[in-house]
C-alpha cells in the first residue's frame, strides 16, 4: 500500500535527504528557508525561556533545548517542516520531575525518554498514531492547557507565593488564598502583553505577534520599575555563577557546555549522582515523556502534511526525536518535541525544507550569546501572558466545543474522562483511561451491530423447508462482546426445532470468545436433539474453526460451502 508507506519506512535524516538531496535545492529555496527560520527563531526565543521556567528550571535551559534539539531533530527526523523545542504539553510532566529530582533528574529522564523513542522507531511503532482517537487527544491537550494556565496565574498577577503545591486542587486553593495580595502593576503588564497578542494579528503584518507583545510588556515593566513598582523580571529571579565566583543576573551569555546529566544539580543543589534506584524511579516519567513526545511530534507531522500536501515518515520522525532527546541533556537541554504552532508558522513563513528549522536553532543560539543581557529585562508577567496565549491555542476550544455539541455520547465521555484525569491526576493515566474507554465503547457499538435474523420466509429459501427447520442469518463480527448474546439467543429460539441452518456469509470475524460461545450452542443443541448445518463460512471464521479442530458431528452438526447446498441437504434428508 504505497499511500501508507510513510507509516512503515525508517531512515535517518529522511526529511533532509528527501527535501535537499533527492530534490533540487537551490539558492531560491535556501532564501525561503532562511526567512522562515529567522521568523520562527524570533518566536521561539521568548517561548523557549517561558516554557523552561514553567517546567521548573532556569530560562537558559529552554534556549539550550531550542538550539541543540531544534537543530538535531530537524537534521535527523522525518518531517520537513516541524520545529522542535520545549513545548507546553510537557510542562505537566516536567515540572513535578524538576521539583522532586532537580535539573539533573529532569535531564536524566529526558535521556531515558530519548532511548525509548529510538526503540519505538526501530520497532516501527509510528503507525500506531492512527489508533489514538481524536476525543483522547482533544481531552488531554485541553486538560494540559488548563494546568498550564493555572501555573501562570502566580506570575500573571504578581502573587507573593514562593512555590505552588503539588496537587491541582491544592494549587487552586493556594492561588485563591493569595488573590487579595495581587500586584496591580504586574497585572497591568500581563494585560498589555495579552492585548498586543490579540490585536497585533489584525494589522496583518509579517512580524509575528510574540515579538511586539514582549516588547510592549517589557517596555511597560521597565517604565513601571523605574517608578518603583518592583515587577519581577528574568534578571531579578534567575542568576548564574561567573568564573570568578561572582553571581550574574538573568541567563549566562555563553554556549552550552557538555556535562553528564547526573552530575547536574539535584533538588538540594548538589550533583544528583547515578544509581539503579534513581533510574527505576524515573522510568515511569521517562515513559510518559516518550509517549507524549511521540504523540505530539506525529500529530504535528500529520497537521503539516495536511497543510503542505507532503508526506512525513513516522518512524524516521520518532528516530529524530529520540536522537535529539538523547544528545540534548548532555548540554543542559530539557525535553523537546515538535511544536505545532511554531511548525505551522514555519510553513506559513515559506519554509521549503528542514534547513529552516536548523536556521531557527542558530537564531536562538545567536540570541543566547549576544542578547543575554537584554533578555534579562523580560518581565515574568509578560512570560506568563505568552504562556496563557499558548495554553488557549493549545486547548483547541472551538474544536472541543464542537465535539461536545455534535459527537456521539461515547466520544463525549472519552473527552471528559481524558480532560478530567489530566487536570486532576496525571496525563499518562488520562491517555491510558481514555484509550481503554474508547476501545470499550467502540466494542460495544460493534457488538450491538451484530444481529441474528430468521430468513426462513424470505425469497432465498424456496421452496419452503420441512416442518421444524429454520434458517438463521448472522450479520456482524462474532467476537467475545457479541457472541454470547447471539448464540444464547439462538439456543433459546432453537429449543423446539428439529434443526436449523446457520447462514454465516455476513460474519467476517470469529475470535476465541465466539468459538467458545459456538461450542456452548452446539452443546445445547446436542441436549435438545437439534441439528445444526453451518453454511457459507468466510475465510477467517473457517480458519479459526480449523485451528481449533472443530469437526462435523454425525447427528448434530455439518458444514456446507453455500446456503443453497445446505438447503438442498435439508430437503433431501427430510424428503
Amino acid at each position: 500500500m504505497p499511500h501508507r508507506a510513510h507509516l512503515f519506512s525508517l531512515r535517518i535524516a529522511h526529511a533532509f535527504r528527501e527535501a535537499c538531496l533527492d530534490e533540487r535545492y537551490d539558492a531560491r529555496r535556501f532564501a525561503r528557508d532562511a526567512m522562515a527560520g529567522v521568523t520562527v527563531g524570533i518566536i521561539a526565543i521568548p517561548l523557549a525561556m517561558a516554557l523552561a521556567i514553567a517546567s521548573g528550571v532556569a530560562p537558559q535551559y529552554g534556549l539550550y533545548t531550542a538550539c541543540i534539539a531544534g537543530f538535531l531533530i530537524a537534521l535527523t527526523g522525518g518531517s520537513r517542516f516541524s520545529i522542535s523545542g520545549p513545548t507546553a504539553a510537557f510542562v505537566v510532566i516536567l515540572y513535578p520531575i524538576a521539583e522532586q529530582y532537580g535539573l539533573g533528574g529532569l535531564l536524566l529522564a529526558t535521556f531515558m525518554a530519548g532511548l525509548l523513542l529510538v526503540l519505538m522507531a526501530v520497532m516501527r511503532l509510528g503507525r500506531f498514531i492512527e489508533y489514538i482517537p481524536e476525543p483522547v487527544t482533544l481531552g488531554f491537550t485541553a486538560g494540559i492547557s488548563v494546568v498550564i494556565a493555572t501555573l501562570q496565574v502566580k506570575d500573571a498577577l504578581g502573587l507573593p507565593l514562593a512555590e505552588l503545591p503539588e496537587h491541582y486542587w491544592a494549587k487552586l486553593a493556594a492561588l485563591a488564598g493569595a488573590l487579595p495580595q495581587l500586584d496591580p502593576m504586574s497585572l497591568a503588564v500581563t494585560l498589555a502583553t495579552l492585548a498586543t497578542l490579540l490585536l497585533w494579528p489584525r494589522l496583518r503584518t509579517p512580524v509575528p505577534a510574540h515579538l511586539p507583545a514582549v516588547l510592549v510588556g517589557s517596555g511597560l515593566a521597565l517604565w513601571l520599575n523605574g517608578q518603583g513598582a518592583g515587577i519581577e523580571t528574568i534578571g531579578s529571579r534567575f542568576s548564574y555563577l561567573l568564573p570568578d565566583g561572582s553571581t550574574g543576573a538573568g541567563i549566562p551569555p555563553v554556549l552550552p557546555e557538555f556535562a553528564w546529566p547526573w552530575q547536574q544539580p539535584g533538588p538540594d543543589g548538589q550533583p544528583l549522582g547515578l544509581s539503579w534506584d534513581l533510574v527505576r524511579a524515573l522510568l515511569p516519567a521517562a515513559f510518559a515523556i516518550a509517549m507524549l513526545g511521540a504523540i505530539e511530534s506525529l500529530l504535528c507531522a500529520v497537521v503539516l502534511d495536511g497543510m503542505s500536501g507532503k508526506r512525513h515518515s513516522a518512524n524516521s520522525e520518532l528516530l529524530g526525536q529520540g536522537l535529539g532527546n538523547l544528545v540534548t541533556p548532555f548540554f543542559g537541554g530539557i525535553t523537546a518535541t515538535a511544536a505545532i504552532a511554531r511548525s505551522a508558522a514555519n510553513y506559513r513563513a515559506g519554509a521549503e525544507s528542514p534547513v529552516a528549522a536548523m536556521i531557527h536553532a542558530l537564531v536562538v543560539l545567536l540570541a543566547l550569546v549576544s542578547l543575554a543581557g537584554v533578555l534579562a529585562y523580560l518581565p515574568m508577567p509578560a512570560m506568563a501572558a505568552l504562556l496563557l496565549m499558548v495554553a488557549w491555542n493549545m486547548s483547541e476550544a472551538p474544536k472541543a466545543w464542537h465535539l461536545l455539541r455534535t459527537a456521539p455520547r461515547g466520544d463525549v465521555w472519552v473527552f471528559l474522562t481524558c480532560f478530567g484525569l489530566t487536570v486532576a491526576l496525571d496525563m499518562v493515566i488520562a491517555i491510558t483511561a481514555g484509550v481503554l474507554l474508547a476501545a470499550v465503547l467502540f466494542m460495544r457499538e460493534v457488538a450491538q451491530m451484530t444481529k441474528v435474523t430468521d430468513i426462513t420466509e424470505s425469497s432465498r429459501v424456496t421452496p419452503p423447508l420441512p416442518e421444524g427447520w429454520r434458517v438463521f442469518k448472522i450479520n456482524g463480527p462474532l467476537f467475545f462482546a457479541a457472541a454470547d448474546r447471539i448464540f444464547g439467543e439462538l439456543a433459546e429460539r432453537s429449543q423446539e426445532l428439529r434443526g436449523f441452518v446457520l447462514y454465516l456469509d455476513g460474519v467476517t470475524v470469529l475470535d476465541g470468545g465466539g468459538l467458545s460461545a459456538l461450542t456452548k450452542l452446539l452443546a445445547s443443541c446436542r441436549r435438545s436433539g437439534t441439528q445444526v448445518i453451518i453454511a457459507d463460512l468466510q475465510f477467517q471464521p473457517l480458519r479459526t474453526l480449523a485451528r481449533a479442530g472443530v469437526q462435523p458431528e454425525p447427528g448434530l452438526s455439518r458444514f456446507c460451502p453455500t446456503l443453497e447446498s445446505a438447503l438442498a441437504l435439508v430437503r433431501s434428508e427430510s424428503g
